[in-house]
């Protein structure tokens, strides 16, 4: 079914109401691609019934069908190499070394936002368990979100096919961290024990009872606003602890949200540490 000026200004203005992804008239092609099969197995006489369909809540599944169809759930084990070597030689190490004299020394909390189908997460941990030699000892928890229930139930499994695994998991850790299942692999339970996994919308409150002392919101919010994107990284701060770590996307710069989002650069890897000047909390 072909997609009407009148349909894309209806579906690109569901899209942003739903989940923040700003599209246009550019995208049409995206729009038919996505969506094409959920019009046609719904009955709907247009994209624009689509997006009334969604509006009136005909369907309470059609909502789900739409924002998995329309999110881009691109991801693999240890994406961007060079982020991992900052994460592993600078910023862990200074994070584990502060540790030391407080109140909780092995406790970390980190959260990796729109974390897709858990590829990061997990990867987080691994990376955990080859520098912390007692790691089994800590008291670790590292939270994957995202707004597809589908992608969250498909991280919670910690199940991946050969070719997920072929994308980024070198032969030594499939041995250390996985267990052959079936036709794939699965994630060693030491690992699935230090992640959990919940559905989170960035548009909504973040509701976060944990303060966290790494961040990883990678990838998600290039598709926003300006001022959505503002909002969401200044909310973002306000779940971290005082001394906490962002990161972000290899393509993603924040520092036009404020001078509290100063970059810094270690291993060609970047990251920020908003909260080292106090700024408002947007929770």
């Amino acid at each position: 079914m072909p997609v009407t000026s009148g349909d894309i200004d209806a579906v690109c203005e569901l899209i942003n109401d739903l989940c923040g992804i700003c599209l246009d008239a550019s995208k049409s092609y995206l729009i038919e691609s996505r969506l094409g099969q959920i019009v046609e197995k719904h009955g709907c006489s247009s994209y624009a019934d689509l997006v009334q369909k969604v509006r009136r809540g005909v369907d309470p599944s059609l909502k789900n069908q739409v924002v998995d169809a329309i999110t881009t759930n691109e991801t693999l084990f240890f994406r961007d190499s060079y982020l991992f070597e900052a994460l592993r030689y600078k910023a862990l190490p200074e994070l584990i070394d502060s540790k030391e004299k407080s109140a909780f020394p092995t406790r970390l909390r980190l959260w990796s936002a729109a974390c897709s189908t858990g590829q990061e997460p997990y990867s987080l941990a691994m990376t955990l368990a080859e520098m912390i030699p007692d790691v089994h000892r800590w008291d670790i928890q590292i939270l994957g979100t995202d707004i597809s229930d589908a992608v969250i139930a498909k991280a919670s499994r910690g199940y991946y096919a050969t070719h997920e695994i072929e994308r980024g998991v070198s032969p030594e850790r499939l041995k250390r961290f996985f267990v052959a299942d079936g036709n794939g692999w699965r994630i060693r339970d030491e690992i699935r024990s230090m992640c959990s996994f919940q559905r989170q919308n960035l548009l909504e409150p973040l509701g976060m009872s944990a303060r966290f002392d790494m961040v990883f919101c990678r990838n998600v919010a290039i598709y926003f606003t300006r001022d959505v994107r503002r909002d969401l990284f200044q909310r973002i701060a306000g779940t971290m602890v005082p001394q906490g770590y962002l990161f972000v996307g290899a393509q993603e710069f924040l520092a036009d949200i404020g001078p509290n989002f100063a970059p810094q650069n270690h291993c060609r890897g970047t990251f920020y540490r908003p909260n080292m000047q106090k700024i408002p909390v947007y929770v």
